[in-house]
């Protein structure tokens, strides 16, 4: 059997819902958000924001998705919030695409962890990927000291690929390892 060919379609989507979180679009406003959010000793140590945290970074990390949509960036960046409020939960990235192969990011505010909201922003970005690009493989990588995120890959539809040893660098400058993830497209 022959895969069929995809067509790619514009990946410039404003929002995406399940009803019960909404990926949306970085507006200026989101910034104390997301100073609040990166003042968490998690997301300092699991993600690469700056240390000390400064609303001035938060504007630079909204400015730039936007930069980054308005541009046509096959990167795409989404706050994630809550539908009824619109209060920002975390945020959830798809990097540029790399050839056939697209890799996601995310972290959630200490405020909305535990309820699920991680895994349905990852089911519906890479949903969303899959029905507008034509990547065939989709990927994350966690740090091996961050269990919680490896479940959030799992929950959404992702398995464990295996360990991949000094990856890349820690905050400190030292090698760490990282555990791959993979969701591959089903023809």
């Amino acid at each position: 059997m022959v895969p069929r060919k995809r067509t790619t379609t514009q990946r410039n989507a404003d929002t995406l819902t399940d009803g019960v979180v909404t990926l949306r679009a970085w507006r200026p406003a989101d910034a104390p958000a997301v100073f609040d959010a990166c003042q968490d000793p998690l997301i300092a140590r699991h993600t690469y924001v700056p240390q000390p945290y400064a609303l001035a970074d938060a504007e630079r990390f909204i400015g730039a998705r936007t930069r980054a949509r308005e541009t046509g960036s096959t990167a795409v960046g989404f706050a994630i919030v809550d539908p009824a409020t619109d209060r920002v939960l975390g945020s959830i990235s798809c990097l540029p695409l790399d050839h056939d192969r697209a890799e996601f990011s995310y972290w959630l505010a200490p405020w909305a962890r535990g309820r699920g909201v991680a895994t349905r922003a990852l089911r519906l970005i890479a949903d969303w990927t899959l029905a507008t690009t034509n990547a065939i493989r989709l990927e994350l990588y966690t740090d091996v000291d961050n269990p919680a995120s490896g479940r959030v890959a799992e929950r959404a539809g992702f398995v464990r690929e295996g360990v991949r040893r000094n990856w890349e660098r820690g905050r400190d400058g030292r090698p760490i390892d990282v555990i791959f993830y993979v969701r591959i497209r089903e023809y």
